[in-house]
């Protein structure tokens, strides 16, 4: 018998007469699935039942249209617009592809998903733009996978050259966008820099989500997030703490409610609400830069705060795993790009082992053992 997973449910294939038989149990129990194939296969070799016809697999259109995007708004929108925005986007892009959007699932392969790309490309889209939409791809692929659509999927290679956001903003550079920025933009860049919070996380942050008297300064609870990893507590450092109450207080200490409330379809800010006073704090910078006959601030975007919180954390020794909670991580690979153990800290790991392991102490030279002829 041959029984798999996917997604928490089990198929069987087996071969009979020359042909693949491949059927999902829709159950999570591997005794009963195995019941199941064995009853499948004592009705074939009774004459009961014939070769099933395989179901009618779906476009991709389809698929995206009837499943895909009411599943992601409706899990999605709500929760976090900003994964909603992805899916859409991406069902958008692949959908406005006719070579793609008119082929059955079980008939993408590779080499269609890389034409793909190359058409976004040759629209003028940017390496990432492109990568973006690959992962949709082959998030729409999994989900067809997990939902019993198909039983396997093609290996979807993202291109290569996709730029990161790897800017580090220095101390200087921060102070000099601060005092620049209006009242709202400089609280929100404040409270990014010293969490370390996704822009999104921040933003929706409410008053329920704060708690005064836990640590040393109070900490803030992030609900929502890019993944399940980024439900996560994070401590308040001093200037968080100012900024906070201070908002706290102007709005008569509210119980509950958004920290940023804004005039928008959410009713807190989004990142259309700073992206003006975002633009115009360079400006007024490089104004000023000018004058002083100075060196401007180079524009970065607020996400790059977030960055140079977690470049600034591995650098102060925080581990991998210590980062990854901090930051909300899914996958302790992401943490790992931040730390960058320095020689004396490898010298000093070494150093506690005492070396006893292999037969000396830390204050006798290492005894190797003599081998016999």
């Amino acid at each position: 018998m041959s029984l798999y997973k996917r997604g928490g449910i089990y198929w069987y294939k087996f071969m009979w007469q020359g042909k693949l038989i491949r059927e999902s149990t829709k159950q999570g129990n591997d005794k009963v699935a195995r019941q199941m194939e064995s009853a499948h296969r004592t009705s074939l070799a009774k004459g009961e039942v014939g070769i099933r016809e395989r179901k009618a697999v779906p476009t991709l259109r389809e698929f995206c249209s009837r499943r895909v995007e009411p599943w992601a708004k409706a899990r999605f929108e709500t929760a976090c617009r900003k994964n909603w925005t992805w899916y859409r986007t991406g069902i958008r892009a692949l959908t406005g592809y006719k070579p793609l959007a008119e082929v059955n699932l079980d008939q993408i392969t590779g080499e269609l998903a890389s034409a793909f790309a190359a058409h976004r490309l040759q629209k003028g889209m940017q390496v990432s733009t492109a990568n973006n939409s690959l992962r949709v791809l082959r998030r729409i692929l999994n989900l067809a996978i997990e939902w019993g659509v198909l039983s396997t999927a093609p290996r979807l290679k993202v291109l290569s050259g996709e730029r990161r956001r790897e800017r580090v903003i220095s101390p200087e550079e921060e102070a000099r966008y601060l005092a620049a920025a209006p009242e709202l933009l400089a609280s929100v860049a404040s409270v990014l820099a010293d969490t370390g919070m996704r822009p999104e996380e921040c933003f929706r942050l409410r008053w329920e989500n704060v708690t005064w008297f836990s640590g040393r300064h109070g900490v803030l609870l992030v609900t929502h997030g890019k993944t399940a990893a980024a439900r996560r507590v994070i401590p308040m450092t001093p200037r968080v703490r100012g900024v906070i109450e201070s908002r706290w207080d102007a709005g008569r200490k509210p119980e509950e409610g958004w920290i940023w409330p804004a005039p928008t379809r959410s009713g807190h800010v989004e990142p259309s609400s700073l992206r003006k006073q975002h633009a115009t704090t360079f400006t007024t910078l490089a104004v000023e830069a000018a004058k002083r006959n100075e060196k401007p601030v180079r524009p970065f975007v607020l996400y790059s705060l977030r960055h140079t919180f977690l470049t600034r954390l591995g650098q102060s020794g925080c581990d991998a795993w210590t980062l990854a909670r901090i930051a909300g991580h899914a996958s302790i690979t992401i943490s790992a790009r931040y730390v960058h153990p320095s020689e004396d800290a490898v010298l000093d790991a070494m150093s506690r082992l005492g070396g006893h392991k292999i037969g000396h102490s830390e204050n006798e030279p290492a005894q190797l053992p003599l081998r016999k002829m």
